[in-house]
Order: structure tokens, then sequence, then C-alpha cells
């Protein structure tokens, strides 16, 4: 079971690395306009103090060296991309809202949350005050993409919600749900099926929408065959 715990482990690795460079292609446009453009800082801010939270509660949780491994990886390429909305933001007003925001979250959130943890905890109610922070900022996170949803519901186009995307999203949640069943991990269980769940759902409107698109395609071509 442990043999099988660690492959599954170093699948969900490789699969969140590649979750984490998915964004490369947009901050090179940055770099190469020289500009943030309309992009927002506070995924990208909010994702290094989730990175930087389970960083720390898998240092902290015995036997959980593969989440403190991926998501330390997560902290240093969310710090590149932070740094980037810093250097390129068009406006001093962006940067000091940027500034801001990550001052209140991956330093003043963070390190009430360690200090506090540290400080007042120890154990196993070190490891459980941790881990409900990190699942409950993710089930936060993982709510924001419903506003996606939402576009493609009201705009009838699944241009603003990409399949592969949110496919290799759900994968990734369902390798990380399998592991935390393994090694009997609820707070990371919690987090991994919710971030399924909610991707799921992203899959299951593109198909919706799909089907209903080919429907009226082949719907057309059969009223265009009648009328000739």
């Amino acid at each position: 079971m442990k043999d099988l715990s660690f492959y599954v482990g170093v699948i969900g690795n490789i699969i969140s690395v590649l979750m984490f460079l998915a964004p490369v292609r947009t901050f090179w446009r940055i770099i190469k306009h020289r500009s943030t453009e309309e992009f927002q800082s506070l995924p990208y801010i909010c994702t290094l103090l989730n990175s930087s939270l389970w960083t720390y509660y898998g240092i902290t949780r015995p036997g959980s060296y593969l989440v403190a491994t991926v998501n330390g990886f997560g902290i240093l390429v969310e710090a590149v991309y932070v740094t980037l909305f810093f250097i390129y933001a068009p406006t001093k007003a962006m940067r000091a809202e940027t500034a801001i925001i990550f001052g209140i979250l991956d330093v003043g959130f963070l390190g009430a949350a360690i200090a506090a943890t540290r400080l007042a905890l120890e154990g196993e109610a070190r490891i459980d005050a941790i881990g409900v922070m990190c699942a409950g900022l993710n089930i936060i996170m993982y709510a924001s993409p419903l506003s996606a949803m939402k576009t493609v519901v009201t705009t009838k186009s699944v241009e603003f919600m990409p399949f592969m995307l949110s496919f290799f999203f759900f994968l990734n949640g369902g390798i990380w749900a399998f592991y935390a069943l393994l090694v009997r991990d609820i707070f990371l269980g919690v987090s991994a099926f919710s971030f399924s769940l909610f991707f799921f759902k992203k899959i299951f409107i593109s198909f919706t929408f799909f089907f209903i698109f080919m429907e009226i395609i082949m719907l057309h071509n059969h009223v265009t065959h009648i009328i000739m």
C-alpha cells in the first residue's frame, strides 16, 4: 500500500507541476509586451498563499513529503508570477494594489497562521489546524471558476472555459483524492475531492454546450436541405 501511495503521489506531483506551469504562456506574453494588461494578480497571490500553507502542512504532517515537494515548487513558480506583476504592472496604482494584497495574504495571514500554530498548538492539534486552513482556502479558491461557468451559460460559448485544461485539472484532483484515500489524509481528501467536483461541473457544461451546438448545426443543415 505504501508503494502504491508513493507512485500515485509521484503522478500527482507530475500533473501538479504541469498545472503550475500552465500560465507560462500568459506570462511570456506579459514579458514580451512589458505589461500585465488586464490580467489580475489576485489569483496568483492566492495560489502562492495556498502553496505556502500546503508546504507547511506537508512539512508538519509526518509522511507528507510529496505534498510538501510539489507545493514547494509551486511557491517558486507563483513567486515568479507575482514578481512579474510588480515589474510589469502598467500603473503605480496596480503595483500598489498588488503590494497591499500580497502583504495582507502572503506576509500577514501566512505569518500569523504559522506563528499561531507553532506557538499555541502541538502535535495532532497543530496538524488539524493547518489542514483546516488548507482545505478551507482550497474550497474558496476552487469556487472561483464558477464565474467562468456563469460566463459560459450567459454567452453560450465555452471559449472562456477550455475543455482540455478543465479535464487535466479534474484528473489532477482525482489523483490527489486517490492518494489522500491511500494515506488516510482527510484534509487533502476534502480539498482534492472539491477540486475534482468543481472541474467536473465545468466539463459537464462544456459537453452540454458542445452537443447543443452540434444539434443546432444538424438542424440547420436539415432545414437547408429541405429548402433546396
